[in-house]
């Protein structure tokens, strides 16, 4: 397969105004995701943006930047959006969506999300990543979204069968973090987009959902520890600690 990566990017976040642009050790936090999205080296990488100050960030980083509607309602209608212009040939037949809040990740963890659909054999139209939680308080922390799925012995790949902010599933067992991070089949984006917004996706408020809901099946494969995000000031006082040493 030939995989893309896109990430997805707009100021209007409400917790931290102007995110993508933060400053990190320098460095705006977009061109550190993209960085990291590049280190990969399993395929191409652009920026989907939704404003023009982005995008000239990313490219003045020698970055590849697609500007995309500003009214798109989510990440993924603005990756499909930004495909269409830098591949309308269709030679990637598979979407990495990296978000562009995790500055510190590991850039392995792109080519691990892509395993679900490119070596199980399960059919799988879209792969994820779990880590396991190792604490109460991660566990009952409604940003920390949980996946239900079940690793049989030493397996590395699973079906997920939900998600949630609650802590689930009940009784004794693993609980996993759900890491932000997808692997399309082509067509299960295209299908994916044109899906209207469902019951369980506006009650959790996880775009993820939807898919389950229509049917589709997202395969998680699991890894040993979640990114730390970027979604508050503290978070981007602590990417600068991390990532002192890295840019």
């Amino acid at each position: 397969m030939n995989p893309i990566i896109l990430i997805p990017a707009r100021l209007g976040s409400t917790r931290l105004p102007g995110k993508p642009l933060a400053d990190i050790c320098g460095v705006p936090m977009i061109v550190h995701v993209l960085r990291r999205a590049l280190e990969a080296d399993i395929g191409p990488v652009a920026v989907a943006c939704a404003e023009a100050e982005i995008a000239d960030a990313v490219r003045a980083a020698g970055g590849v930047a697609v500007l995309t509607d500003p009214a798109l309602p989510s990440g993924s209608d603005r990756i499909f959006a930004a495909l269409q212009q830098v591949d309308p040939e269709g030679k990637h037949d598979v979407v990495i969506n990296l978000q562009g809040d995790l500055p510190a990740i590991d850039p392995a963890l792109l080519a691990a999300v892509c395993r679900p659909i490119l070596i199980s054999r399960e059919r799988f139209d879209i792969g994820t990543l779990v880590a396991p939680i190792h604490s109460d308080a991660e566990a009952q922390a409604p940003s920390v979204v949980k996946a239900v799925c079940a690793f049989e012995g030493e397996a590395e790949i699973a079906p997920a069968l939900y998600f949630s902010r609650a802590a689930v599933p009940w009784g004794e067992g693993p609980l996993w973090h759900h890491i932000g991070v997808y692997a399309y089949r082509r067509a299960a984006l295209a299908r994916f987009v044109g899906l209207p917004e469902s019951p369980l996706e506006r009650r959790e408020k996880l775009e993820q959902l939807r898919a389950l809901e229509a049917g589709m099946r997202i395969g998680a494969a699991r890894v040993a520890q979640a990114p730390f995000g970027v979604d508050t000031p503290a978070d981007l006082d602590h990417a600068r600690r991390v990532l002192g040493g890295v840019a």
